[in-house]
């Protein structure tokens, strides 16, 4: 029983060890840019590193969500509104960064981006209700996540995906879902790839939160407005009983 206890304790001592080990040390000068922080885990992920010393770059979809988060951070705290929809607005994002390491590299790149995404029947929605979402939350994080590679190679740096639980269930049809495989697929064969370059790629699997895109209003907004745009086929083929239910 001694024998046990003692092994336990020492197995204990040993984790405890390997865990400080993985400790990042000397975090002032290392920067970190976040994707998605008007509001929710974004958010509360840069002001958690800024207050442990890192040098945050935030991103935002809006300048009165750079404004707030800028209220309540240090000086340190950086913003950048970025449109992932929008090919210029990542190159300019890119070049700010850039700018901001000022030779350096990047230690970390977050990624935490929601697109728009009308929750219907898949034969509800156009192509365009598939767009607003992935373009958003999959090919703009693909594609700024491109370019901001050299900086994070530079000194190892790492990656870090955000992906909503929900989102890997597939229980409604458009775009949502989809986003959120396609980032677990990439960063699995991004993880692979760059590994030989010391950059290290993670995802993070976040459970249910209470946030706007979760309003029942906005939802039933959403489905009205697609079930007054059907084709007369469509809707009859589901029938007014489906819809009010």
């Amino acid at each position: 029983l001694h024998i046990a206890i003692l092994a336990s304790i020492l197995s204990l001592i040993i984790y405890w060890l390997i865990r400080d080990s993985h400790r990042v040390r000397n975090l002032s000068g290392k920067h970190v840019f976040i994707i998605g922080c008007d509001t929710g885990l974004g958010n509360s992920l840069a002001k958690w590193l800024d207050k442990r010393g890192f040098s945050v770059i935030a991103a935002c979809a809006t300048e009165k969500g750079g404004q707030e988060l800028q209220s309540c951070s240090s000086l340190s705290v950086k913003t950048v509104n970025l449109n992932l929809a929008d090919p210029n607005s990542i190159a300019r994002a890119v070049v700010f960064v850039t700018k901001e390491m000022a030779g350096k590299g990047l230690f970390g790149l977050v990624s935490n981006a929601e697109g728009t995404a009308p929750v219907a029947p898949t034969d509800w929605l156009r192509i365009e209700d598939f767009h607003s979402v992935l373009d958003v939350s999959l090919l703009g994080l693909i594609e700024i996540t491109l370019k901001l590679l050299p900086l994070l190679k530079k000194v190892e740096g790492r990656v870090v995906n955000l992906i909503n639980a929900k989102g890997l269930i597939a229980f409604i049809g458009g775009g949502y879902s989809l986003s959120k495989w396609g980032m677990e697929a990439s960063s699995d064969t991004l993880r692979i790839e760059v590994q030989h370059f010391g950059v290290k790629v993670s995802i993070a699997e976040h459970g249910f939160f209470k946030a706007g895109a979760d309003n029942s209003d906005v939802i039933e907004r959403d489905l009205l407005r697609l079930w007054n745009r059907l084709t007369p086929e469509i809707r009859n083929s589901y029938g007014e009983k489906y819809f009010v239910e």
